[in-house]
């Protein structure tokens, strides 16, 4: 497992997120708590879109091409049972830019897991981004369409079901505050 530093002690964060980065690459994990976007209610469909809403609030490009790869309900261990929640695996490809001299990433793989608290009123967010640069990771273990993730995905996935397994929600009066 990566060794993930907080970023509110490198730039200020703002109070709904809390931002992680990994100390020896370029990954990202983003826990964000947000206003629960959608129709009221529960289900395949009402979550499918909030999910849907999230990711492009997310990825927030004309440009970028984004491609979801899977989605799937998830359990999170620690939450009340039949909490909703769902996980999807995206990649969100820049278009070529000659002009950059900076490395930008062929592709950045997101999994982002959604829980939907209803009577809250809230959605929770906890995205992981994986930029995959050219040189820091090897190229022919990538393809999604194949299934192949890579090292870089797999280690992704990996953190999520360790935070599948662990997060739970310490203060539930967080929620009333106005």
């Amino acid at each position: 497992m990566a060794a993930f530093r907080n970023v509110s002690t490198i730039r200020e964060v703002p109070d709904h997120q809390e931002v992680y980065l990994d100390k020896d690459g370029f990954s990202s994990i983003i826990f964000d708590i947000t206003e629960r976007v959608g129709l009221a209610g529960s289900g395949a469909a009402t979550d499918g879109a909030a999910l849907t809403t999230h990711l492009e609030d997310i990825v927030d490009s004309d440009t970028d091409t984004v491609q979801v790869w899977s989605t799937s309900a998830t359990q999170f261990s620690m939450l009340p049972e039949g909490t909703p929640a769902y996980t999807l695996i995206a990649t969100q490809t820049p278009p070529a830019d000659p002009e950059n001299k900076k490395p930008t990433p062929d592709f950045t793989a997101i999994v982002l897991s959604l829980i939907r608290l209803e009577r809250e009123s809230t959605d929770i967010l906890i995205t992981i981004n994986v930029p995959h640069i050219k040189g820091e990771y090897t190229e022919e273990e990538v393809d999604l369409q194949l299934g192949k993730q890579g090292r870089l995905i797999k280690d992704a996935v990996e953190y999520a079901a360790v935070i599948w397994e662990t997060f739970k929600i310490k203060d539930w009066g967080l929620f009333n505050e106005v």
